[in-house]
């Protein structure tokens, strides 16, 4: 597993299942344009995937250095998405949720 990939391991480790009740939704992520994971939340479980996920409810965008900032909690996301560091495709909403779903 690459370090990016154990960054988004981590994340997962930080899941708030409370947080998922009810929930159906796919997260992607696209890491330096080459590494694709995604997060599927569903009913209060979450469950980690290497590659693209085609059917992913909103895609994060960036770098490496920044989802290891973000998931560490020494970046924030939202300050990450203005300054241009992290682009999301898909629904922009859904995307809040992150916080909650994985609090720092």
């Amino acid at each position: 597993m690459t370090s990016v990939a154990n960054v988004v391991e981590a994340m997962k480790a930080k899941f708030n299942p409370a947080a998922a009740t009810g929930l159906d939704v796919i997260f992607g992520f696209r890491i330096d344009e080459t590494q694709h994971f995604s997060l599927i939340v569903k009913d209060g479980a979450c469950e980690l995937k290497e590659g693209e996920n085609p059917e992913a409810n909103v895609t994060l965008v960036t770098d490496g250095e920044t989802m290891k900032g973000i998931v560490s909690g020494e970046t924030d996301g939202m300050q990450a998405f203005m300054g241009g560091k992290l682009r999301v495709e898909g629904d922009m909403m859904l995307s809040m949720k992150l916080s909650e779903l994985f609090p720092g």
